[in-house]
């Protein structure tokens, strides 16, 4: 019984790589992304493959790629455009895009892409109102003190204003 959608039989094997090992990798890939980015599935063969498919280039290491691509919300909605929006190269004897391109269906048909724009939206957006308020209660005066006049001090009627006096700059 397979760990995900893709089965062996999906895909096309290359000279160093079966069919099977596709098929987990693509597993693996919707796995990864259900378990909402969790390092422990970032495993080094996963990214060891991860970094030779959809145009990515290794970031010296998987600690940095991971950093790239998953850390944050905003990272991970740019990671699944930037999946979506690989046209899969190669022929599938040589290359894994037949895998790519399965893993966009999936990507597309379970709508991740939506679904993590919405929690990035949502995310700023409660950012944004706890901004306004913190702002609000340094800025804005209470509703009680706006009816009030603003009271002015004028000068005493007995004094005349003091003019301030201004000695020779040279």
């Amino acid at each position: 019984m397979p760990n995900g959608p893709f089965l062996p039989t999906d895909f096309t094997a290359t000279k160093f790589s079966t069919a099977a090992d596709k098929a987990e990798f693509g597993n693996a890939f919707l796995r990864f992304i259900e378990s909402e980015w969790a390092p422990a599935l970032f495993t080094k063969s996963f990214y060891s493959r991860l970094s030779m498919c959809l145009s990515h280039i290794a970031h010296y290491n998987r600690t940095q790629f991971y950093e790239e691509w998953f850390s944050s919300l905003a990272a991970q909605v740019r990671f699944l455009k930037h999946t979506l929006r690989f046209p899969c190269y190669g022929d599938p004897e040589y290359t894994f895009s037949d895998v790519e391109r399965a893993i966009q269906r999936e990507i597309v048909n379970r709508s991740y892409l939506a679904r993590y724009e919405l929690r990035l939206a949502e995310n700023q957006q409660a950012t944004d109102l706890a901004l306004l308020r913190q702002l609000e209660s340094k800025y804005r005066t209470p509703v009680g003190e706006r009816d009030q006049e603003p009271q002015t001090t004028a000068p005493p009627v007995d004094q005349a204003p003091v003019m301030p006096v201004q000695g020779s700059l040279f």
